[in-house]
This record gives C-alpha cells, sequence and structure tokens, in this order.
C-alpha cells in the first residue's frame, strides 16, 4: 500500500515537473514578443498625445494592455492557483479621446502595468524560461554518453557541460551522471520555479492599498447582503407561520371549542369535526415540517451537504445524478448551509426555467475551496443579472467570499459552478 502510494505521488510529480515546463516554455515564448509590443506602443502612443495623434490612439492601446494582463491573471490563477485581483477604475462613457485618454493616465494601475512590462519582458522572461531549463538541460546531460558527446565534443575542444569537459565517453558518462543529478533536483523544484513566476507577476500588478480599499468594498456590500437575506427570511418564516400553520391552530381551537359544546347534543357531528380537526393537526404538522426543513434541512444537520444534496435529487421530477468526492469531512455550518440553500436555488431554476431532461451535480473538496457544480442539458441562456435567481445566489456565496459562474450557451448545457474558500472538520 505505502509502495503504490508513493509511486502515485512520483507519478504525479513528474507529471506536474514537465506540465510546468511546458507552460513555462510557453509563457516565455508568447510573453516576451507581447510586452515589448505592448511597451513599446505604449510609450509611442503617450509621446504622441501633445501633438493630437495619441488622444486617438491611447485609449485603445492602454485598453489592450489591460486585457493582456487580465489574461495573465487568469493563467496565473489556473495555472499556478495565484489569483491577482484587477483594480482598474471605471472607464468613464466619453466619445471625447481627450477626456478618455486622460482618465486612463490618471488611473494608477495604468501606470503600474507599464512596470510591469518591463519586468515581464526581463525577469518574468527569465523566470518563465526557468522550469523549461531545469527539465531540458539535464535531458542533454543523459543523451551525451549516448553518443551526443560524438556531435558535440571533440578531442582538441570539449564541449562542457556544467563543469564537466567532455571530450570521450567517460567523460560523457560523467556528464550523464551530472544531469541525472541535475535531473532529480528539477523533478523536486520545477513546479517551484514556475510558482516564481506567478509571484513576481502579482507582486508587480497588486496594488495594496488599492486591493485593501476595494477589499472593504466587497465586504460592505456581502455584509449588507446577508443583513437583507436575513431579514427577507425572517419575514418569510413569520408569513409562512401566520398563513399557514398558525391558522390552521386557530381553526383547530374554534372546532375543538365547537365540539365540547356538540359532544352531547349531536354526538355524531362532534365526532364529524373531531375527524376534520385531525386532518387539520396533520396538515399543519406537515407545514411546520416543511417550514423548518426551509429553514435548516434535518438531513443536513443529521448526515451532512452530500446526503442532504442526494435527498433533495431524489425529490426532484427529473433525473438528477449527485456526485460528492468531501473526503470524509463537513464545512462549517454556516458554509453547509449556504452552499445547500445555493444548490436547492439552482436546482428549482433548472427544474422551472431549463426544460432539461437529466440534470448532473457534482461537490467536491481541494485546495481550500468548496466546489460545486450544477449542470443541466437544457436549452440554455441563463445569466446572472437584475432579477435573476442567480443574483440571489451570488449574493449570499458572497458572504463567504464565494463565487458563481455560468456558462450557458443557447441551446444549451447551462453549467453553474459554485466555489467558497472553507475547510473540511
Amino acid at each position: 500500500m505505502n509502495t503504490n502510494t508513493k509511486s502515485d505521488e512520483g507519478g504525479s510529480r513528474a507529471r506536474g515537473m514537465v506540465l510546468a515546463a511546458g507552460r513555462g516554455l510557453a509563457l516565455a515564448v508568447g510573453s516576451l514578443p507581447s510586452a515589448i509590443l505592448g511597451f513599446v506602443l505604449s510609450l509611442v502612443s503617450m509621446a504622441l498625445i501633445p501633438i493630437g495623434v495619441g488622444a486617438f490612439t491611447t485609449p485603445y492601446v492602454v485598453k489592450g494592455v489591460r486585457a493582456y494582463a487580465d489574461r495573465r491573471r487568469a493563467l496565473a490563477e489556473r495555472w499556478g492557483g495565484v489569483r491577482i485581483p484587477s483594480a482598474y477604475r471605471p472607464v468613464p462613457e466619453t466619445a471625447n479621446p481627450w477626456k478618455l485618454s486622460y482618465a486612463l493616465l490618471r488611473d494608477p494601475a495604468t501606470w503600474r502595468d507599464l512596470r510591469w512590462l518591463v519586468v515581464d519582458m526581463t525577469a518574468g522572461f527569465v523566470t518563465a524560461l526557468l522550469p523549461a531549463v531545469l527539465v531540458l538541460y539535464p535531458l542533454e546531460g543523459i543523451a551525451l554518453p549516448a553518443g551526443l558527446w560524438r556531435v558535440e565534443g571533440y578531442p582538441d575542444d570539449p564541449y562542457w557541460y556544467g563543469f564537466v569537459p567532455v571530450s570521450g565517453q567517460a567523460t560523457a558518462f560523467a556528464a550523464g551522471a551530472l544531469g541525472a543529478v541535475l535531473l532529480v533536483v528539477a523533478h523536486r523544484y520545477t513546479v517551484s520555479a514556475l510558482q516564481v513566476h506567478f509571484r513576481l507577476t502579482e507582486a508587480m500588478l497588486v496594488p495594496s492599498q488599492a486591493a485593501l480599499a476595494e477589499r472593504v468594498r466587497v465586504l460592505t456590500e456581502t455584509r449588507r447582503d446577508a443583513v437583507d437575506t436575513s431579514a427577507a427570511e425572517l419575514r418569510r418564516i413569520e408569513r409562512d407561520l401566520h398563513d399557514g400553520a398558525q391558522a390552521r391552530l386557530v381553526a383547530m381551537g374554534m372546532d375543538l371549542g365547537t365540539v365540547e359544546m356538540l359532544v352531547d347534543k349531536d354526538p355524531e357531528k362532534a365526532k364529524a369535526l373531531l375527524a376534520q380537526t385531525r386532518r387539520s393537526s396533520a396538515e399543519a404538522l406537515s407545514e411546520l415540517r416543511d417550514l423548518v426543513r426551509g429553514i435548516h434541512p434535518p438531513v443536513l444537520a443529521e448526515r451532512g451537504l452530500g446526503d442532504a444534496v442526494r435527498a433533495l435529487a431524489l425529490r426532484l421530477p427529473v433525473p438528477t445524478e449527485v456526485n460528492v468526492e468531501l473526503d470524509g469531512g463537513r464545512p462549517d455550518a454556516p458554509v453547509e448551509s449556504a452552499a445547500y440553500f445555493a444548490v436547492s436555488e439552482l436546482l428549482t431554476n433548472a427544474i422551472k426555467h431549463s426544460g432539461a431532461d437529466r440534470i448532473w451535480v457534482d461537490l467536491h473538496h481541494g485546495a481550500g475551496r468548496l466546489r460545486i457544480s450544477v449542470t443541466d442539458n437544457g436549452v440554455g441562456g441563463a445569466a446572472i443579472g437584475a432579477g435573476s435567481g442567480l443574483s440571489g445566489v451570488e449574493r449570499r456565496l458572497g458572504t463567504f467570499d464565494g463565487v458563481l459562474a455560468v456558462s450557458s450557451p443557447a441551446g444549451g448545457p447551462t453549467m453553474v459552478t459554485m466555489e467558497i474558500p472553507c475547510v473540511l472538520s
């Protein structure tokens, strides 16, 4: 068992090493010309502003640099797990190129992007290329004993591999041994080397004060949303109690009072009223159970999120497949509750609006995040917007720093993905 585990870990690290080398090489090849082009165009366009030409070109160049920086932010998060927030000021809606250029140049993020381009074409290029060098250079050393030395090395002018002068088969084997040692080093540090590149990008693009201000703004909004949602939920519970179970209990009390008066005068009618009261009590109990389930389902409290979602899927009129990978742990109760009701809302939307005949729900936890996706094969067209149920789900998740992503092209399928930072206990 331990041997298999170590073998799996070794294979996973080897795949990660090769993947990091390939990604680093792609970044190095693509980033160098892009960074040089973006920097040169920016400088030329800004230099031409005094004569008027730059006022028309600068907005397009700056927006292009921002789009490129956003793509690099996305790669940093997808390939390195490094989230780099974007903190650009809103671009004014004006057709005046002078005002637009002035607004863009007053944004500190514009100059931060230019500084990043300089670093990206120098230190960024080196740190992106380093993982590929760590993998490819040892392979060259290992290939030397196989005959590569005859091409590269000469007795009078040896080929230097590292600190080994290769001029014959014996020294080629020494170079191969050095290559094997370097390959072990690459196996251990290649992934970390690529991480250095993303951390460098983060250091250049993340605004310290602006990020803090943005964080305060987001927390203020999510706190307000949480208070509003809590108040709305309380009003719903009060309304359901008043219009449902409370009304039935009042009616039952009146019926029991009538039974007391009729039990001696008209036993048959008293029996009929008692039967009606019994039915009313069953209905009131059912309504109370539904109300409690809407506040916090017992199955969620007792058996956790996975089984609660499975129970939810069993009550749906559409076949729903649920896949749960939570490693036997459970999120904190507030996160678990928010995730459950978010899934419930998404499933309700899929049943009502998508026209799907099959739904899939996947729950997975990894890297400190709970990831949930709800997919249906319906007509598509779902979007986050005002009045959309997805907006409510997004606000609910925002309370826990969660995010919501929707992929729903016309004709389907629709995939809604949620991620919430949390740990399992």
